[in-house]
């Protein structure tokens, strides 16, 4: 599996140069791109073959809006969540950062992406901090807190990557939004429909 990974890190890191000379604009346009190319009649393409563009258009994205690259290591564990593992990172490893990329590439699809994390704090910081790359590429970012209903969240419809906590009213609030939109999310541990571990950053 790490030579797997290895393999994709390193694909990511041959699109970078291509990537780097697009203006904001053209960065932007990206998604819409992809979009199409997902929903192309004749060939369309898999989010599996997308990959390596979107998760190079992503970093690009991280380090224009926060000054933050994700490093071979963190495109490695995002191409691991995309593929539906487990990976455990340590405090101080990059969790964050690393579900940036895998939160982009699924929420391609439309279905909505769930980035799910420990407590309110972390779920607020995250949705704006972290949502400031999803929303200059062009994709909206909600929050869902503990107090909140699936009401009082004031959504009609999912945002493409809400993030919430694990607690247990949260995740209520979670489960009605999941049935009525996406059994895809992601996770400091996954992004698939499976278990997570993770350890706060």
């Amino acid at each position: 599996m790490v030579k797997r990974l290895r393999k994709v890190a390193d694909y990511v890191n041959t699109l970078s140069d291509d990537v780097e000379k697009l203006t904001d604009a053209e960065l932007r346009a990206k998604t819409d791109e992809f979009k199409r190319r997902l929903a192309d009649e004749k060939n369309p393409e898999t989010l599996d073959d997308l990959l390596p563009e979107a998760f190079a258009v992503a970093r690009e994205a991280a380090w224009r809006v926060l000054d933050q690259r994700p490093f071979d290591v963190q495109v490695m564990g995002a191409a691991a969540l995309h593929l539906g593992n487990v990976a455990e990172m340590k405090t101080g490893e990059g969790k964050t950062l690393t579900c940036v990329l895998p939160a982009y590439l699924n929420a391609l699809a439309g279905k909505g992406v769930h980035i799910v994390t420990v407590n309110d704090y972390l779920a607020k910081r995250d949705s704006e901090w972290m949502g400031r790359v999803h929303r200059f590429l062009g994709l909206d970012v909600g929050v869902i807190l503990a107090q909140m209903t699936p009401t009082s969240a004031g959504w009609p419809t999912t945002p493409t990557s809400p993030t919430a906590p694990t607690t247990s009213s949260a995740s209520t609030t979670c489960a009605t939004t999941w049935r009525t939109r996406s059994t895809t999310w992601c996770s400091a541990g996954t992004t698939s429909p499976s278990s997570t571990r993770s350890t706060p950053s």
